[in-house]
């Protein structure tokens, strides 16, 4: 058997900050797994180095559920963020490990490729409708199937999903949290406009997305979903916070527009009832704060039975580690939709050498042994962990909202 004889979290941050868990065998054998948490890195870091590492050591890395089950009932205080995105974490490294000890991808392991390639969607954004629209086009000439549309709401100073930088989105973006504010008028004004105008640019043959950012109440993000149905949304995400299942029950009753949500989610139980109630058409929960590739496919598993389908969340808030081991899910599991793709920056791209591609609007996880990405440890150490926060939005009253 491997046993593991080392752990050590990797802090680092080439533009942005990335956490990574290195799991090192007796036989040299090494593994990786992101447990980045934006805006709350160093508290999935320690709870990686003071309550995980000491219970790895010495422990056969072949055996990935016994694992997985012995860091989620062992802590006896059961999901949550910081706890899930640790697990996930160890989850991705030990996958890492088995591949390269088999000697194969692996998306191989988890029975072997189910399509050719991952589907793929970009970000087009812009202050304006027009400058989205022109994000868009550059987008669908690279080979983009499938586009998300965010523009800047008249009137509002800041808006989620508007780069700052044409090539690069980071959210994170001070020493302490920034705060917008917010106008749900004004914003369900300005949508249908940019979705209207992207058809008569682009066309039908590209997908058209789009991200709410859990900023509507249920019957506003119904209306909207209705408004946009001429323009056929391929979904309309996160519409309204999810900690409330049943709330979804009542967009449902107002539009057709597919509904994805689940990029915070850390368990199957926050997706359970959205499932099993077909509430919702994609579930967005990500490898690295869903407890990696072991618990995301039981999610997958679970929506498969109710034709939901996969959609993970895919911003350049997770490293290229957890792009590679997404891919990998992606391209195995019967029921993916699309996988979301952000480009990192060259910095992050170099501290993290991968094999996955990107061809067309397509991804593949490539074909080395276990992820197929790897740390460079030297220069990971030149880039210093940089505090930085989220934003937060206040209506234009003052009050506190969702960001």
């Amino acid at each position: 058997m491997p046993k593991i004889v080392d752990a050590r979290v990797i802090i680092t941050c080439p533009g942005r900050n990335f956490v990574t868990l290195k799991i090192v065998c007796d036989d040299g054998t090494s593994g990786v797994g992101d447990a980045t948490l934006n805006g709350r890195e160093l508290s999935v870091a320690s709870y990686l180095s003071e309550h995980v590492v000491p219970c790895l050591i010495g422990r056969d890395a072949h055996r990935i559920e016994d694992l997985w089950q012995y860091l989620y009932k062992g802590a006896y205080w059961r999901r949550g963020p910081v706890t899930m995105t640790a697990i996930a974490a160890v989850d991705m490294a030990l996958w890492d490990i088995k591949g390269k000890i088999a000697g194969l991808p692996v998306y191989q392991l988890l029975g072997g490729a189910a399509r050719d390639s991952v589907m793929v969607y970009g970000h087009a954004n812009g202050v304006s409708i027009e400058d989205t629209i022109a994000a868009a086009i550059r987008y669908r000439d690279e080979g983009y199937k499938a586009i998300r549309l965010q523009c800047g709401v008249p009137g509002m100073a800041a808006t989620y999903g508007v780069s700052k930088d044409p090539e690069f989105y980071e959210p994170a973006d001070s020493d302490l949290p920034t705060e917008a504010v917010w106008s749900t008028s004004k914003y369900l004004r300005i949508v249908p406009e940019l979705f209207a105008a992207a058809r008569q640019a682009l066309g039908w043959d590209v997908h058209l997305l789009h991200d709410i950012h859990h900023r509507l109440t249920p019957i506003e993000a119904g209306r909207l979903g209705r408004d946009l149905e001429p323009y056929r949304p391929f979904w309309l995400e996160d519409a309204t916070p999810a900690e409330n299942q049943d709330a979804f029950r009542l967009i449902r009753q107002h539009t057709t527009a597919p509904l994805a949500v689940g990029e915070i989610f850390n368990s199957i139980w926050d997706a359970k009832a959205l499932i099993e109630n077909q509430l919702i058409d994609y579930v967005r929960a990500t490898v690295t704060h869903a407890g990696g590739i072991t618990h995301l496919r039981r999610i997958a598993a679970l929506a498969d039975l109710y034709q939901v389908r996969t959609g993970c969340h895919g911003a350049t808030d997770l490293s290229p580690v957890a792009m590679a081991a997404a891919l990998h899910f992606d391209l195995s599991v019967p029921n993916f939709g699309i996988q979301e793709y952000m480009r990192h920056t060259p910095e992050t791209d170099a501290v993290f050498p991968h094999a996955y591609s990107f061809d067309r609007g397509t991804m593949h996880p490539g074909e080395a042994p276990g992820l197929g990405v790897d740390i460079d440890e030297d220069l990971a150490a030149g880039y210093e962990y940089k505090r930085a926060y989220l934003p937060v939005n206040r209506l234009e009253d003052g009050t506190l909202w969702s960001w």
